[in-house]
This record gives C-alpha cells, structure tokens and sequence, in this order.
C-alpha cells in the first residue's frame, strides 16, 4: 500500500472511529451478550459444569472472547452496507483516492471498535475472579491471535454488507458465527460430547484457537493447536479478503 493510500486509509478511518464516538452505544450494545453469557454460565450454569478447573471463569473467558468479536463484526456488515446503499461509495470514487482505503477504513475500524469491547469483557472478568498466569509474551500472543481472529471476521463482514440486500441481512450472518463456539471446547471440553458433535468440535475452527488462549492465559505449555489457530485464522483473513475485494470491484465499477 503506498503513502497516499495509507494517508487516505488515515483519513477515513477517522471518519469511522467519530461516527462510534458519536454513536458510543454500538460498543457497549456489543459488549453486553458477551458479558450476559459470562455471567450466565459463571454463576447459573458453572456449578453443574464440570470444566476439569475450580475457577470456570477461567475456564470460560477465551471462548466469551471470541463470541465478543463475533458479535461485533456484525456492526461492520452494517455500516458498510449503509455507506454503500447512501452512495458514499460511487462519490468516493469520483475522488482520486484508492478504492482499497475505503474498505480498509472500515476493516480498521473493526479492530479499533472490537478491541474496545474485549478490553470491557475481560475487565468484567476480572472483577468476577478471573486470573491469568501469563506472562507479558503469553499476553501478546493472545492480542495477536484475537487480532488475526478480528481481521478474519471482519473480511466476512466485509463480504456481508457488500453482498447483502436488506439492513437485517448485513447483520445476520453474525449469528451462526455467535453459536459456533458453542458446538467446540468454549464451554465444555470436547471428550464429554456425544462422538459426532465431538468429531465436529474438534475438527472446526474455533476449538484449536479457544483451546490455544486458553493454556495462554492459563501459562501452561502451548501444543501444535497454536499453529492450527494461526492456520485458520490466516487462512479466512486471506480467502475472505480476495473475496471482498472482488465484490468490491464489481459493485463500485
């Protein structure tokens, strides 16, 4: 990406980020079903879950991290979906700026808004007895993933609300991505499911990158599911991407 694309990915991330602070509720409304399902399964359903640790928050936070992101992406598929049915996108290509720092701007945005809100979902953890045994590395290595994870998310979204015709259907393919982490380890582990929903959960993506963040977060040894995770997440963020960027093409030329 050259200077001037980067100054005008600049330029219109800007523009996104004062269109949330003007709109602070988007995060928070993000933020709160994470929170519900945190609460929910802590101090309802934890006791009669037996997770194989006495603190199931512990147990619990990195699946509730990726349902936050998952939940957040959707706001994405939304205001792309607004900007392109408003007619931004046929004025911004009048201008003499790169196509790609349009849809860039709001992937950014993505990031930006969604690490707002899993900053508020793990402090919320805290105060409910989270702790973590990780190291500074450890700790960057789970903003790392959750970055990746975001950026994989987003370019689905990304895909959504350019490909969507209605306002509920930009929004609404989120929701298989909320339920997924519930058929993989987020909750329970995968030996106590019945064979087929366990052969399902240990061979989709969210088991290897909940199970990766978690012996992070825990500071125990990290096994070959961290490449796996990485794989994943690399591997949607690039197709999701290719993708995006040739529907993007299409719509704005």
């Amino acid at each position: 990406m050259s200077t001037q694309a980067l100054s005008e990915t600049r330029t219109l991330l800007g523009r996104s980020l004062r269109h949330i602070g003007r709109s602070p509720d988007t995060i928070i409304t993000t933020a709160i079903m994470p929170i519900a399902f945190l609460l929910l399964f802590v101090y309802v359903f934890g006791g009669a879950i037996d997770a194989g640790t006495d603190d199931y928050v512990n147990y619990l936070l990195p699946g509730i991290l990726l349902i936050t992101v998952a939940s957040g992406i959707a706001y994405t598929a939304y205001r792309l979906f607004l900007d392109l049915q408003g007619g931004i996108f046929e004025r911004f290509s009048s201008l003499p700026i790169a196509r790609s720092s349009v849809l860039w701007a709001h992937v950014l945005t993505s990031l930006v808004s969604n690490t707002v809100s899993l900053v508020i979902v793990i402090g919320v953890a805290l105060l409910m007895g989270f702790r973590s045994g990780a190291g500074v590395l450890a700790w960057l290595a789970v903003a790392g993933i959750l970055v990746v994870f975001t950026l994989a998310l987003t370019w689905l979204a990304v895909i959504a609300g350019l490909s969507a015709k209605t306002v509920d259907g930009a929004s609404a393919f989120s929701y298989p991505l909320i339920f997924l982490p519930f058929l993989s380890s987020a909750f329970v582990p995968t030996d106590s499911m019945p064979a087929p929903v366990r052969l399902f959960a240990e061979n989709q993506p969210v088991t290897p990158i909940v199970d990766t963040l978690r012996h992070l977060l825990g500071g125990t040894p990290v096994g070959l599911e961290v490449w796996v995770a990485l794989a994943w997440c690399v591997g949607v963020a690039a197709v999701g991407c290719v993708v995006a960027a040739s529907i993007y093409r299409r719509r704005v030329s």
